[in-house]
């Protein structure tokens, strides 16, 4: 399996991350190993998480799916083959929230406890905390990776202009950057991505990991009308899309799926890793068989026509 690098932070990674919401939520902890056992016998090596997962599900407060990860690289042995990414900065209930130094330096031992490692390889920041000095967030990242707790940082859910704002202040204070950008961004949602963000990250040579790659599953091609929605728990996030431009999406990662001889599933992620500026899309699965595809879609090539084909269906639904 070929390796990308995370902006220059050194971090070598597979063109596609697995995601890891479904720990703990959709899927169960015998069943995570198996997927997370099979995701890395394949090749992959990337796996993205977040202290977060699973605080929405009842009875949930969050950690669930660090804590089963964790498990699993015990059990396992398989920690060294891994480059475990994981975040910071939502909310947790009690005050647990933003992106404080004193916060930080909260979570992330929480974070290595539930992980059971010592360092974790890509720490980033879930969301914007614009109450916070990007000054003090930057420099309690800069202890952290001075202590070896963290390899490198990342950003999600940030603007253009604030990331670009971060970039500023490392540069000025001597602080790391944010090698990593992980921002919303699918066939049927382009603009909020490419507008300005895209900009930015290649100028400064950032990676991207993007998530909600299958547009919540809607890319798979399983939805095709109302009386679909209720196939999974997800089905009512794809409903936005069911118009006119959704559908034309659809129709084109159809015809090129045959033409490949795969599933629009795969062609929506192939067509994502061929962006220069993409380094792995996330995507999740909840069985062994939806994991082989997306490792398929690792090796799928496109070629320029049906990069073309696919890139003039959803720039309309941009």
């Amino acid at each position: 399996m070929i390796r990308r690098e995370l902006g220059r932070s050194g971090l070598q990674v597979s063109p596609l991350c697995f995601g890891g919401n479904v720990f703990g939520w959709t899927v169960d902890e015998t069943t995570s190993f198996r997927l997370l056992d099979a995701w890395v016998d394949a090749g992959m090596n990337f796996i993205d998480t977040a202290d977060l997962y699973s605080r929405w599900v009842p009875g949930h407060s969050g950690g669930e799916s660090e804590i089963i990860i964790g498990k699993w690289f015990r059990q396992s042995g398989k920690r060294d083959r891994v480059v475990i990414a994981t975040k910071v900065g939502k909310d947790m209930g009690d005050g647990k929230v933003g992106l404080t130094k004193v916060y930080i330096r909260s979570a992330v031992e929480a974070s290595l406890k539930r992980l059971q490692t010592d360092v974790i390889d890509l720490y980033q920041s879930h969301d914007d905390d614009p109450k916070t000095p990007l000054a003090e967030t930057l420099g309690a990242y800069a202890d952290l990776i001075r202590e070896g707790k963290v390899r490198a940082i990342g950003a999600s859910n940030y603007t253009a202009a604030r990331l670009s704002e971060a970039l500023d202040v490392s540069r000025t204070h001597g602080l790391p950057r944010y090698e990593v950008l992980q921002p919303w961004y699918n066939l049927v949602e382009r603009g909020a991505y490419e507008d300005e963000l895209e900009a930015v990250c290649v100028q400064h040579g950032l990676g991207v990991i993007n998530f909600f790659a299958l547009a919540s599953g809607f890319l798979s091609g399983k939805y095709r009308s109302a009386a679909d929605l209720g196939q999974s728990p997800r089905g009512g996030a794809v409903k936005k899309y069911l118009n006119t431009h959704g559908l034309g999406v659809l129709d084109a990662l159809g015809e090129v799926a045959q033409h490949c001889d795969a599933t629009p599933a795969q062609v929506a992620l192939a067509w994502q890793m061929a962006r220069p500026s993409i380094t792995a899309p996330i995507a999740s699965a909840t069985s062994l068989e939806q994991l082989a595809g997306l490792v398929a879609a690792a090796h799928l090539k496109l070629d320029a026509s049906d990069i073309e084909r696919i890139d003039m269906a959803s720039r309309a639904a941009a």
